[in-house]
């Protein structure tokens, strides 16, 4: 079973979209396995943007990200990263194919509601700022239903 991170951007949290964003992965047949609410610091940020950081967007990036609660997560099943990547769509909400998350609900480039690891390596990665080293496995009581 592959990991993969989310994250509800800000934007996601206060237009109240959490419990659509959970049901669209949980019909995708993906795992919930760990999440907690914070206001991201400034450090997080910086860590999970790095790539980033010497983009012209990367200051007003952390700023939108630092304005209010995200939720992450960690999602677990059979290609994950691939399953997560097809629902959210593109980036830009005007690309990005009919009935996916940003399709039906990010307003703009900038505002794009959800973020998800582009590979199993970042999913590790993102993993680790976010959650640390201490994320307990979950017990896959479905399995054979799904998959």
């Amino acid at each position: 079973m592959e990991k993969t991170f989310i994250l509800i951007k800000p934007d996601g949290v206060k237009r109240r979209l959490v419990g659509e964003i959970i049901s669209k992965l949980e019909k995708k047949g993906l795992y919930f396995a760990q999440s907690k609410v914070c206001i991201p610091t400034r450090e997080i940020l910086s860590k999970h943007y790095e790539a980033h950081a010497e983009k012209p967007f990367f200051k007003d990036l952390v700023e939108f990200m630092m304005s209010g609660q995200v939720v992450c997560m960690i999602w677990e099943g059979k290609n994950a990263v691939k399953r997560v990547r097809d629902l959210m769509g593109a980036t830009d909400c005007d690309k990005a194919a009919i009935g996916t998350i940003r399709s039906e609900y990010a307003m703009s480039i900038d505002k794009n509601i959800i973020h998800g690891s582009d590979s199993a390596e970042a999913a590790d990665k993102e993993i680790k700022i976010w959650f640390g080293n201490d994320v307990p496995s979950i017990i896959h009581f479905d399995k054979d239903l799904l998959y």
